[in-house]
């Protein structure tokens, strides 16, 4: 693979603050990885004039759609994927861009739920990602069963692994791209390989350069 590309996450907005500890401490970002919608006590929302400031610094914005606590049932894929979308348009994200439903390793998920993100994702302009923790909680088995049952959530979904987590480093000390998969085939080109900075609100990921060009 090419030179993974380095970025972070926050739900806190990025701003001179926060970009400026960023890179005194870490580097400069290529992405963040931001929440498209305020969710009290959890994140906050992506604003205009935010985006307004990252683009102006040449970092991409991976979104984020985090207004939900459980993912189960098909109709309540659905309806979070609808709202994912209705937010994105609203921002003024652009096409192919992939929207990544946070789907925690502690929330109830199952194989409807992920099918019906993907299904309505499909017939849209945004393309669906997930999330996600391979190793704990239910996400792997819920999704290579959605995977076994429509092929579109397999072959067009693009993964965000939480795994394995070495910690938080430095730019040009990041691992080597090498983030664990749930036990089916899928697209995999996210990894948040550290979380939670003693330093910065932020996380440190790495993503394939595949998927740098669905990013905003």
């Amino acid at each position: 693979m090419a030179r993974a590309v380095w970025g972070v996450d926050s739900a806190s907005p990025a701003d001179e603050r926060l970009l400026a500890c960023v890179r005194e401490h870490y580097g400069m970002p290529e992405f963040w990885g931001r929440y498209i919608k305020t969710v009290p006590g959890a994140a906050d929302g992506l604003t205009r004039r935010e985006i307004g400031f990252l683009h102006g610094k040449g970092i991409k914005i991976l979104p984020i759609y985090s207004d939900f606590r459980r993912a189960v049932g098909l109709a309540n894929g659905r309806i979070a994927a609808r709202n994912a979308i209705y937010n994105a348009k609203l921002l003024g994200i652009p096409k192919n861009v992939v929207v990544f439903a946070n789907v925690e390793r502690f929330f109830d998920v199952d194989e409807a739920w992920i099918r019906g993100w993907v299904e309505v994702f499909y017939a849209s302009d945004y393309k669906p990602g997930f999330y996600h923790d391979p190793t704990e909680g239910g996400f792997a088995a819920a999704y290579c069963r959605a995977a076994a049952a429509d092929a579109k959530v397999g072959s067009h979904s693009i993964l965000w692994s939480a795994e394995p987590d070495p910690g938080v480093t430095e730019k040009d000390k990041a691992p080597a791209f090498g983030p664990k998969a749930p036990p089916c085939a899928g697209h995999v080109w996210a990894w948040q390989y550290g979380r939670d900075s003693e330093v910065c609100p932020i996380d440190t990921n790495l993503i394939s350069p595949l998927l740098a060009k669905h990013l905003w």
